[in-house]
């Protein structure tokens, strides 16, 4: 017996592990990996459901000056924090002559919106998510609720925003 071939067969004493063997996976070590993953995953789901309850979404308090009417053309939007917020806004001048405020975030994913002019609608890129500018409805796509509106206020040629009053009844 050659000297390789007996340095040979002690490696393979000492790595008893068949080259097929190695690529395998046992179900039991898969079982542990996606018991691993749920788990990370469930402890997740519940930080961000935490969060969301101890840390309440900041509402808009008061009137926040945007720009001047003659800073958006009809057509055109502008987008826009509240002092004091780290929530992004788009205010929308619409074909009639109207305006109007929404978060800028789409509601199923967080997707930044855009107003799509003469169509009507914002649009949400990342799944196809289609608002109603006048009302902030949901028209198409996966978006749960309608986007967060601000009402818009017109004082002279000042624009300003508040938190928006729901009517009741």
């Amino acid at each position: 017996m050659s000297k390789e071939n007996n340095l040979d067969k002690n490696w393979k004493k000492d790595f008893p592990i068949q080259k097929q063997e190695a690529a395998q996976v046992s179900r039991r070590d898969f079982a542990k990996f996606l018991t691993l993953v749920s788990g990370g995953l469930m402890v997740g789901s519940g930080l961000v459901a935490a969060k969301s309850y101890l840390l309440p979404k900041e509402e808009v308090e008061g009137e926040h000056f945007v720009c001047d009417i003659k800073d958006i053309p009809v057509g055109g939007t502008k987008a826009f924090l509240i002092k004091g917020s780290t929530i992004p806004y788009i205010l929308i001048h619409l074909e009639d002559g109207s305006f109007t405020a929404y978060e800028q975030k789409c509601t199923h994913l967080s997707c930044a919106v855009y107003y799509k002019p003469g169509s009507g609608q914002i649009i949400c890129p990342c799944h196809e998510g289609h608002f109603d500018a006048k009302t902030g409805d949901v028209l198409a796509g996966p978006p749960p609720r309608p986007l967060p509106r601000l009402d818009v206020l017109v004082k002279e040629q000042a624009i300003f925003v508040k938190a928006h009053e729901n009517s009741i009844g």
